[in-house]
């Protein structure tokens, strides 16, 4: 397995302080949970309705299952390992970064997944022996006995996450994206069993750089959007990646989200909230003449395309669409309307991915389609620097800039 992973070799030993093992059916050893007389009691089918809590009493669920106690000490929350009420306590651990500074999503991933494994205990980790580069490491260190290492074994990985939710835990199963592609069966399978899983591809597209077309994820957006039922999330900042970890955690179905691995402009303020489904428009006039619709690394691009439009008296606006799938058709239709045309741009193959999810709003038929220029990822890459990779693709500002001249033009 040697030039695997990057170069790493592959790890025999298991990793110290990281369970390998099997989860066991109870929630972690002394979690206090988000209130102060917080427990976890016995539900249904067990005898004796343990509990840490005196007076805690057995909830109402189906045998078997771990339920939050009301802070009370009353019945229990719905569904296993579910609170009361709303925990928003998750934010208080997260450091927030302000507009202008830079940050890795694999990175805001990571710091978002120990800040919500600290609210909810029923948040477990999972990974394909790539913990430093997703950044699941984090929650490693901080919460040992909720972190399970899979070693170069992705369709394991997503076989126990499959296992762990049915028992009434929340999964986060990350590697690269380029490796998940291995797992695409066993989350199919997933789907057809109605799991709820929640995956995070990191190292994607032409802008991990350097490493090459094999640790590029180029088909991500694609497979996963095959997926019946499933949700296809494409942050471009960090503070949009925390929100929508978080997001995914209470979302059913197979759930993914995709990590850049360098680091990219803050452009959210720390709390803002993206609804899954939603979008934010970043560039907004009513002389408007096309539409760029971007999602991740590309956003920053067409930022700075729509900035250069201007100067030459191009009013240009700039759709984050950061929600794949299910996107949103509203925003879209209402460019498509204004504009009359939309360049799309994406880090990924031409097929499948975000420009063929634009083009599908207008699929029902239902309203004439606008003018489309698909941007995207065409060739084999080589090894270079990410702007260099960007450039070569076709999917800089350089290139947003020339396509939205020519249709204008046009």
């Amino acid at each position: 397995m040697a030039g695997h992973r990057g170069g790493r070799a592959r790890h025999r030993g298991r990793r110290p302080g990281v369970r390998a093992g099997s989860l066991h059916h109870r929630p972690p050893a002394g979690d206090p949970g988000p209130y102060t007389q917080g427990a976890w009691c016995r539900s249904g089918g067990g005898s004796g309705g343990l509990s840490r809590q005196a007076g805690a009493g057995r909830g109402r669920g189906g045998a078997g299952a771990w339920r939050r106690a009301r802070p009370d000490g009353t019945g229990d929350a719905t569904g296993p390992f579910r609170y009361a009420e709303p925990v928003p306590r998750w934010e208080s651990g997260l450091a927030h970064l302000s507009s202008g500074e830079k940050a890795a999503t694999r990175t805001a991933f990571g710091k978002a997944l120990v800040a919500l494994g600290g609210a909810r205990g029923d948040v477990v980790a999972l990974d394909g022996e790539v913990a430093d580069s997703t950044r699941t490491e984090y929650f490693a260190a901080k919460y040992p006995e909720r972190f399970f290492e899979c070693y170069i074994a992705e369709q394991q990985m997503i076989s126990a996450a499959t296992a762990m939710q049915a028992r009434g835990w929340v999964p986060y199963a990350a590697t690269f994206a380029a490796f998940m592609t291995r797992a695409f069966d066993f989350i199919r399978m997933a789907a057809v069993s109605r799991a709820n899983l929640r995956l995070c591809g990191s190292h994607v597209g032409v802008a991990i750089g350097q490493d090459g077309p094999s640790q590029m994820g180029l088909e991500d957006l694609a497979m996963l959007r095959a997926v019946h039922g499933s949700t296809v999330l494409c942050p471009c900042d960090a503070n949009q990646t925390a929100q929508l970890t978080v997001a995914m955690a209470d979302r059913k179905g197979i759930s993914y989200m995709r990590t850049n691995r360098g680091d990219t402009p803050v452009i959210y303020a720390p709390g803002e909230r993206f609804p899954i489904g939603g979008s934010r428009v970043l560039r907004e006039s009513t002389a408007d003449k096309v539409a760029i619709v971007a999602a991740g690394v590309t956003v920053h691009q067409a930022l700075a395309a729509a900035d250069r439009l201007a100067t030459e008296g191009i009013q240009a606006r700039v759709i984050d669409a950061y929600s794949v799938k299910p996107i949103d058709a509203d925003t879209l239709r209402a460019a498509a309307r204004d504009t009359g045309r939309i360049v799309t741009v994406e880090d990924h193959w031409p097929e499948g991915g975000l420009g063929d999810a634009v083009l599908d709003v207008w699929a029902d038929g239902t309203e004439p389609p606008p003018r489309v220029h698909k941007l995207a990822v065409r060739s084999m890459p080589a090894s270079a620097k990410p702007d260099e990779q960007l450039r070569a693709a076709g999917i800089d500002a350089d290139a947003i800039v020339a396509a939205a001249r020519a249709m204008i033009g046009g």
